[in-house]
């Protein structure tokens, strides 16, 4: 099982309608996709019509195996699958904080899915927590938003040096993508033609802003599933293309 985090340290950059058109796409070619929506705002229960609520909360899915597998409900979409949100997830750095090695715990936690699942996605709150550290220790690969602007670019510059220092050896692998980008506007275009002078490494796929990615919310579900023609679902399908090139196919 790979597992692909959507991080970023801001919020407000696309994480939730990046990983919930990815997840579909996944699914779509087969791949047998688990989305762990870990926001406690909810917003991918949301766009799949689930309800953000585990029994038990965050304490019952780290202190028990089975109140995890229990808590994930299948979504409209064949071969996609949804661990929803749950309020108490605000909570889960302090739980994460009070455990022997919180790292660990989710990796143990997570391990079992791989009997089930070819890719779990990670739909994460933008902190730097212990429940990021142990995302970062889990994922394969670590896919951050960034609008295309000057305080963007300085987050992905500190959450490479955070990994760096932090994890030199197990770094997750990290792919940034522009999103939510205007062409029209010239400190967008400026910032974008500079990324490869910087030698950021960002991938080529970028994320357009959108009138049709806004209107998932009246839709709820991935544009990429009722919109597919869509200049924006082509473009999450291009990112899809490069994310699973990057993931080994």
């Amino acid at each position: 099982m790979k597992t692909l985090a959507v991080y970023s340290i801001k919020g407000g950059v696309g994480k939730t309608t990046t990983a919930v058109n990815l997840a579909f796409l996944a699914a779509a070619e087969g791949r047998r996709t688990l989305v762990w929506d870990l926001d406690p705002q909810g917003a991918a229960s949301f766009f799949f019509r689930i309800k953000p609520q585990v029994k038990g909360g965050g304490k019952a899915l780290l202190r028990d195996q089975g109140a995890l597998d229990a808590a994930i409900k299948g979504t409209d979409f064949e071969g996609l699958d949804l661990l929803p949100a749950d309020f108490s997830y605000r909570h889960l750095d302090l739980r994460l904080g009070k455990g022997d090695k919180p790292r660990q715990q989710l990796q143990r936690l997570l391990k079992p899915l791989g009997r089930d699942y070819d890719l779990l996605l990670l739909d994460c709150p933008p902190s730097i927590s212990a429940l990021s550290e142990g995302v970062f220790a889990v994922a394969d690969a670590l896919l951050v938003p960034l609008i295309p602007t000057t305080l963007s670019i300085r987050t992905l510059e500190q959450l490479d040096d955070f990994l760096r220092e932090k994890m030199p050896k197990d770094a997750p692998q990290l792919l940034p993508f522009f999103s939510m980008v205007d062409q029209t506007k010239a400190l967008h275009r400026s910032i974008m033609q500079g990324a490869p002078e910087q030698d950021l490494q960002i991938l080529r796929s970028p994320i357009p802003e959108t009138e049709e990615i806004e209107r998932m919310g009246l839709h709820r579900m991935p544009i990429t599933a009722y919109a597919a023609a869509e200049i924006a679902a082509a473009s999450y399908r291009a990112l899809w293309r490069e994310v699973k090139f990057a993931l080994g196919g």
